[in-house]
């Protein structure tokens, strides 16, 4: 399991952090993260949250973290996000959930961007952190499995690097100051160079 001794001390002191992080254990129970190497997805939101906790964010920012993938990955539906936690938090997870009903990978990861510029720099920060730590873990994996980590993902890993570097010209362009967009640009160009380093496969 990840450590977050931040988000664990907020959920001590906060219920809204406390009831966010009950909410996406729950809801996460059982799941795997993909392209992680076997890590418990309830890990990947602890680990964002951390981030935006060693950054000063809010409850509020940290519960939607904590909360950014139950759409997506579990029963849960914006509206239930609304009733327990309210419209701040419930409009920056839904601004964070993939619109699964558009089939291209590129088209919807496209939109996916120009809902997360609409809804403002805390919604962003987020998605900046949840880049950060994908690209951390899939780092991880790779120096251990090489291009086999691809086999994991839901779409080629070379789509996948277009996409972040997509979205970290966003994040540039909107929200410079974010205090961790210098490490996300930094471990994506340290992801172009590892894979620049692997042993090609030879020609069929």
């Amino acid at each position: 399991m990840a450590q977050s001794p931040r988000i664990e001390a907020a959920a001590d002191s906060s219920k809204l952090v406390r009831d966010a992080l009950e909410t996406a254990r729950r809801a996460h129970a059982g799941q795997i993260r993909n392209g992680s190497g076997g890590m418990p997805y309830i890990d990947h939101p602890t680990t964002v949250a951390e981030l935006l906790a060693e950054n000063g964010f809010s409850d509020e920012v940290l519960a939607a973290a904590l909360l950014h993938d139950v759409v997506e990955e579990s029963a849960i539906e914006v509206g239930q996000i609304r009733e327990s936690f309210g419209g701040p938090i419930a409009s920056m997870v839904e601004a964070l959930t993939d619109e699964e009903t558009i089939d291209d990978y590129q088209e919807r990861k496209q939109a996916h961007r120009r809902q997360v510029e609409a809804a403002g720099p805390e919604a962003r920060a987020i998605y900046a952190a949840d880049k950060l730590s994908n690209i951390r873990a899939l780092r991880r994996v790779y120096a251990s499995s090489g291009e086999a980590v691809g086999d994991e993902l839901k779409a080629p890993l070379d789509e996948k690097i277009a996409v972040w570097e997509a979205d970290v010209d966003l994040l540039r362009e909107s929200d410079p100051e974010l205090p961790f967009l210098s490490e996300l640009e930094d471990q994506l160009a340290g992801l172009r160079a590892d894979r620049a380093k692997a042993p090609q496969a030879p020609a069929s």
